[in-house]
């Protein structure tokens, strides 16, 4: 069995080498440009250079993120990115875009492609098509049960899972909230986390009672004790969340998830300890879930209480007076720790700078201490503390950061003969070098180097990522300066640096490939009419027109669905996710769901046998899908079937399971904006406040989802789009 991938995540270079040191086998990160996680520190193009270098030389793969919808005029950047990438020995990119996922497997076949989370791969029809299409390896999506992770990973490409962090409510990609309200799209890597807001939940317009106000706020998920379950599930990758996270965060986690996986192929037993999760606790939690892959309830999987980072409890606060609080401790405080009083309607955050115990100062308390604390608000006896950063801990992580020194062992053989230069062979088990001194060896006339001194002097590593495992050579009656041998050593091992970064020496570079696409085979309707809810409220004879296109409840393909696993022909049906594309297809039309968003998407999908149309992104600014438009005829040679939607509400989250066991009906936000919660199948869908109005930009056809409106109001406003 292949030793199952832990990795890291790399926000910036400080953390990537934390990563490295802690024992990850592989990073992921983002540039500039192109990364879902758009506000993490990120990497430059130099940037990038030194990490796969310091990567590399330790054995450690690195994984680019260039995971985002990307729009016309950025596509032609992101091909540019693609090979920087490629020509710099990056392992594998992270995709999401589906135009840009085919651009690289034509142009760049010998790129391995690592599917993103965003691209929601829940099913095995998605891994089957992906893995069909070209992919190296799938990110599933994070609602997917241990059940379907056993089934994806028998299917012949590398599965790969989240095991620890944050955790987004919707499924990725497919959550439109924050481009909707703020104009700041997730599948842009600008989400303004909508998720972790106050809300009131409704029952039919009144309000409902919860157990908290942040009702759409999951906890993260900690899979640690179940590192076994996902080895034996066969399993290529546990990906670990935290590109926005600190050094000291990616070094902890890191490190404990390297002790479970070393553990399990050691057949040791692994269990956390109690001070394993309270380190784990300080450093960062919501709370702590198993997730929907091990079928946590909406109990444990949501937190109502509070949607940031809670840290633990160290004390109550027992008084107030002459602007000082008064806290009895229930654990350890230490001057300058991070700490938060647990307050209504607010929380109140202060560092611990100046703590007084029996009036005197200390920059430490221990627990069962009163300890007072300087603060000028009135802070209520009965407030819970909590410890959010803990200066001792971070301090030693520094420490075992700077202390770490993950080396490559190597074996050295050398030849020392008189009057002939010092030659050196090195070996890392895979790649060997040969070098020869620039002096030569000397007869000896008086203290020869015998074997302890070559090996003392050849052993030394320095800067270099090397340890000497074993040395062989004879030394006879011979000399040569210490300084010269060390020379010798360092230029081998610079010659080994050299050949161990050219990792991908057989890349063929880029394939010319002229563009092509499929042109539609049949006429399709002017109009496309969603019907979500309303089917018999709607006389379709009187107020649809026969060429337009209906979709009800069967010609419509739901966006989530886990059981997608057969071969079905889909006949004349709008397509909603990746899983749809391995059935058979006739006439049918990829929906707003598969993100479309540039003109090498559309001829990606318009080349699957079946497809006839697409619907774009409605995420799409006017200038962006004109542009599309435009470039894709003077690519192809001819005007796509496209779709834009100019009336509905979408829904802005798919959330499986719900996210409370009380019956809500609808979501109220701090602004008083409702979002009525819809549920189907075990996936609710929230809806859009308001309907988008949208005139057709030049489109072949339009998009119409009718939600809650009448016959007649339906009719009228496809009227009204009519006269536009």
């Amino acid at each position: 069995m292949k030793k199952i991938e832990l990795l890291a995540p790399a926000g910036n270079m400080e953390s990537l080498i934390a990563a490295v040191q802690a024992g990850c086998d592989a990073v992921y990160l983002g540039m500039n440009v192109f990364s879902a996680r758009a506000f993490a520190g990120n990497f430059s193009n130099e940037a990038l250079i030194e990490a796969v270098k310091y990567c590399h030389l330790r054995n450690v793969n690195v994984y680019v993120a260039v995971n985002t919808m990307l729009y016309e005029d950025e596509i032609e950047n992101a091909i540019t990115l693609i090979d920087f990438l490629y020509h710099h020995d990056v392992d594998a990119v992270i995709i999401q875009d589906l135009g840009l996922f085919d651009y690289i497997r034509q142009h760049y076949p010998d790129f391995e492609i690592h599917i993103s989370t965003q691209m929601h791969i829940h099913n095995l029809n998605g891994v089957e098509f992906m893995k069909q299409a070209g992919a190296s390896r799938i990110v599933l999506a994070r609602e997917t049960p241990i059940e379907i992770i056993q089934q994806a990973c028998q299917k012949g490409i590398e599965i790969e899972v989240f095991a620890y962090g944050a955790l987004c409510i919707s499924y990725s990609g497919q959550c439109l909230i924050s481009s909707s309200l703020k104009n700041r799209s997730g599948n842009k890597g600008m989400c303004a986390q909508y998720c972790r807001m106050k809300y009131t939940g409704l029952q039919e317009d009144k309000t409902c009672s919860s157990d908290g106000q942040y009702l759409l706020s999951p906890k993260d998920l900690n899979l640690l004790e179940h590192v076994p379950e996902l080895i034996e599930a066969g399993v290529t990758s546990l990906k670990i969340e935290g590109r926005m996270k600190r050094s000291e965060y990616v070094f902890l986690v890191i490190s404990l998830f390297r002790k479970a996986i070393d553990a399990y192929y050691e057949n040791k037993p692994f269990q956390l300890s109690s001070s394993q999760i309270k380190e784990l606790q300080v450093m960062f939690h919501r709370g702590f879930t198993k997730g929907h892959a091990f079928h946590d309830t909406v109990i444990e999987h949501m937190n109502h209480y509070r949607p940031n980072h809670q840290g633990i409890k160290i004390g109550t606060v027992v008084g107030y007076a002459k602007h000082k609080v008064k806290v009895k401790l229930s654990d350890t405080l230490n001057q300058h720790d991070g700490l938060r009083f647990i307050c209504d309607p607010e929380d109140i955050g202060i560092v611990a700078n100046r703590i007084e115990l029996n009036g005197k100062l200390v920059n430490v308390a221990q627990k069962g201490d009163t300890i007072e604390l300087p603060y000028d608000q009135y802070i209520k006896p009965g407030t819970p503390l909590h410890k959010t950063t803990d200066v001792k801990l971070n301090a030693q992580i520094q420490r075992n950061i700077l202390e770490s020194s993950r080396q490559i062992g190597v074996d050295i053989h050398f030849q020392a003969n008189p009057d002939q230069p010092l030659i050196l062979e090195v070996s890392d088990g895979k790649h060997k070098v040969c070098v020869e001194s620039s002096m030569l060896v000397q007869v000896a006339k008086s203290s020869p180097i015998d074997f302890e001194r070559m090996k003392e002097a050849l052993s030394k590593s320095g800067d270099s990522v090397y340890i000497v495992r074993n040395i062989t050579g004879v030394c006879g009656n011979i000399f040569m300066p210490i300084r010269c041998i060390n020379e010798t050593r360092r230029n081998a091992f610079e010659e080994l640096d050299a050949l161990r970064l050219k990792k991908y020496p057989d890349r063929k570079g880029k394939r010319n490939i002229v563009a092509t696409c499929q042109m539609p085979t049949m006429t399709l309707p002017k109009h496309l009419v969603d019907i979500q809810l309303v089917e018999q409220r709607i006389d379709k004879e009187a107020y649809f027109v026969s060429e337009n296109k209906i979709f009800d409840t069967n010609m419509k393909r739901p966006v989530i669905n886990e059981t997608d696993d057969d071969q079905t022909l889909f006949n004349g049906c709008l397509l909603s996710q990746i899983g749809d594309l391995y059935h058979p297809l006739k006439d049918c039309i990829a929906g707003m769901t598969f993100n479309i968003a540039n003109s090498y998407a559309m001829a990606f999908m318009l080349n699957q046998p079946g497809v006839e149309g697409v619907i774009v992104s409605s995420e799409l600014p006017d200038l962006q899908l004109q542009k599309m438009l435009i470039k894709f005829k003077q690519r192809y040679g001819f005007d796509a079937i496209t779709y834009q939607l100019v009336y509905g509400r979408r829904k802005l989250m798919y959330i499986k399971h719900g996210i409370s066991t009380a019956s809500f009906t609808a979501l109220k936000d701090m602004q008083n904006t409702v979002f009525d919660l819809k549920s189907k199948d075990g996936v609710t869908q929230l809806l859009e406040p308001s309907n988008v109005y949208r005139k057709n930009l030049g489109c072949y056809g339009d998009y119409f989802i009718f939600t809650d409106e009448n016959g007649y109001e339906c009719k009228t406003i496809m009227e009204e789009f009519e006269k536009l």
